[in-house]
């Protein structure tokens, strides 16, 4: 009987502790700002976030996506300074999830636009909607 309860014991500390651990993914250091947002097509396309120099610098970025899930294939973050940073993602983002966290890479930076291409299946009526966030 004490080894059950042993047991039982043993389960509920494991599961407590499950939820309580922090990963580093849950670790989301730093002030979140919108930079802009898009209306996606239907197909294969590609659309263009312009960010003004008045939201600062940033050291991330990342991708939320609403109403209807697409196909993420990649973007290219465009600096004020000349330079780019070109990410692929490769990722398939369902209505109301985002992509991963992407670091940029050097000094924080001001960025001028971001430009991603992707696609979506979706028949459904509604069009999805791409936000960019960064992080200062």
């Amino acid at each position: 009987m004490k080894s059950y309860a042993f047991l039982l014991m043993m389960a509920l500390l494991f599961i407590g502790q499950s939820f309580t651990t922090i990963t580093p993914e849950h670790i989301d250091l730093g002030r979140w700002e919108k930079l802009g947002q898009r209306n996606v097509n239907y197909g294969l396309d590609r659309d263009e976030v312009y960010v003004t120099a008045r939201e600062g610098r940033f050291t991330a970025i990342k991708l939320g996506v609403k109403r209807s899930g697409i196909n993420m294939h990649r973007c290219v973050v465009h600096f004020r300074n000349g330079s780019s940073q070109e990410i692929d993602i490769r990722e398939n983002i369902p209505a109301g999830g985002t992509t991963r966290v992407i670091d940029l890479t050097g000094p924080k930076r001001i960025i001028s636009k971001v430009v991603f291409w992707y696609d979506t299946k979706n028949i459904a009526a509604r069009k999805g909607v791409v936000a960019l966030w960064g992080r200062h």
